[in-house]
């Protein structure tokens, strides 16, 4: 089975951890889009994992790991992320891969990002991370971006000159501080050596695995509502998140996909800035950020809390054609007395959106509909059989697939590995 594997809401679903679990069935783990502006947190056993850019199946012995062509990789990023996976214990030699057609986020990226999100005004900040993803994809998009296959080449590093140069004319009229261009030279010379071993055409590797039956499993960042396409833009990330994304991220044809697994965490989250219908500001929020850890991986920002939004969830299922759900935290909501469903977002002239709207602005005059369920009240973390969960959880559950459509496939009721539930995958 090759499975695509995507986030539903605005991030932080806990794909890591679902990863984690499907790829004990996979032969390679590939990173289709993105760069380190995203974290996936895996447990095992006592010992918590944060990685970045380097797919979450480096985690298991003998699993092959690649960064598809569609990932904007920052290589010192990456060198660190390397490094604290071999200090973990875990062997990269022979197994890590990186496309030589993916996009290098380099130091000018980061500073424009910082700059260009300092200009705008309030109200019309993205809430970017700081981390160049923006300039890097939009350098891609423009044809002057740098790839990883740059480093084999004999004149990189009269290409980071001249590539600091051009950036500083950018910098300059924004008002921020220029590079100093010999500094940046010595910076990535030695990245070079560093990095060259695991510089592949993965697009052949790929196609060799899947002629050989291996099964591949697509890993993205992000999320279905970070879409650049799909997303609450221009509050979004800069690559495709969803599904379409592993196939252009990768070099797989969408004829090899063979199932699309959506992860949902069981109450809504969001980092940054964007519309959120079903953001709360009272002691319901704070609990759910408690209870649930809610601060961001990458950036520790705390995280917007709300509750379960089913038409954030079904736009997803649209967009992704989700066979199958995986749903998380679960746990979460052990506390509540009442727990509750978006259906819809109400205009104040009766209208209820049933599907999320393009125009945000249409937003702004809405309010979401919900529909109240009675909680269960009682420890779920514990439980290793989806049938001795409480009728209560199984009740949101299910009202949750009739409004969204798909199947249950996969139940997380806590952090670590040993608590995730299979039920049809």
């Amino acid at each position: 089975m090759n499975t695509v594997l995507v986030g539903a809401q605005w991030g932080d679903e806990g794909k890591g951890k679902v990863i984690d679990f499907l790829t004990e069935e996979s032969d390679v783990v590939v990173r289709f889009q993105g760069g380190s502006n995203a974290g996936h947190t895996v447990v095992v056993g006592d010992k918590k994992y944060v990685l970045h850019l380097v797919p979450s199946g480096v985690l298991h012995d003998g699993k092959h790991c690649v960064i598809g062509n569609g990932v904007v990789m920052d290589p010192f990023d990456l060198m660190k992320e390397l490094e604290q996976v071999e200090s973990w214990g875990f062997e990269l030699k022979g197994r890590f891969h990186i496309s030589e057609r993916a996009q290098m986020v380099m130091q000018w990226h980061r500073a424009l990002d910082r700059a260009e999100e300092a200009v705008r005004p309030a109200g019309k900040k993205i809430g970017t991370t700081g981390r160049g993803i923006g300039p890097a994809y939009a350098a891609k998009v423009g044809r002057y971006g740098m790839r990883v296959g740059d480093i084999l080449k004999p004149d990189f590093l009269d290409m980071v000159r001249s590539q600091v140069e051009d950036a500083n004319i950018k910098l300059k009229a924004l008002g921020a501080h220029e590079l100093d261009a010999d500094d940046m030279v010595k910076l990535y010379a030695p990245m070079v050596p560093a990095l060259m071993p695991y510089v592949t055409d993965t697009i052949q590797f790929l196609h060799e695995s899947l002629d050989a039956k291996k099964s591949i499993l697509f890993e993205g960042a992000q999320a279905t509502m970070l879409d650049i396409d799909f997303g609450t833009y221009p509050f979004v990330t800069s690559s495709n998140p969803t599904a379409g994304g592993a196939c252009t991220g990768s070099g797989v044809s969408p004829r090899a996909i063979d199932r699309v697994i959506g992860v949902l965490k069981l109450y809504t989250t969001r980092v940054g800035e964007g519309p959120f219908p079903t953001e709360l500001f009272d002691a319901d929020g704070e609990t759910l950020r408690s209870r649930g850890g809610e601060f961001g991986a990458t950036t520790g920002r705390p995280r917007r809390c709300g509750w379960f939004d089913a038409v954030v969830a079904r736009y997803a299922q649209r967009v992704n054609g989700v066979d199958f759900w995986a749903m998380t935290k679960l746990d979460v909501l052990d506390t509540f007395p009442v727990v509750k469903i978006c259906t819809g977002y109400r205009r104040k002239d009766g209208f209820v959106y049933q599907t999320f709207p393009a125009d945000l602005e249409a937003l702004k005059d809405c309010e979401p509909v919900y529909e109240e369920m009675p909680g269960w009240q009682c420890e779920t973390s514990k439980i290793t059989d989806y049938a001795a969960l409480p009728e209560n959880a199984k009740a949101y559950i299910n009202r949750i697939l009739d409004l969204i459509g798909g199947k249950l496939g996969v139940l997380s009721v806590g952090p670590a590995r040993e608590t995730t539930l299979r039920i049809n995958v």
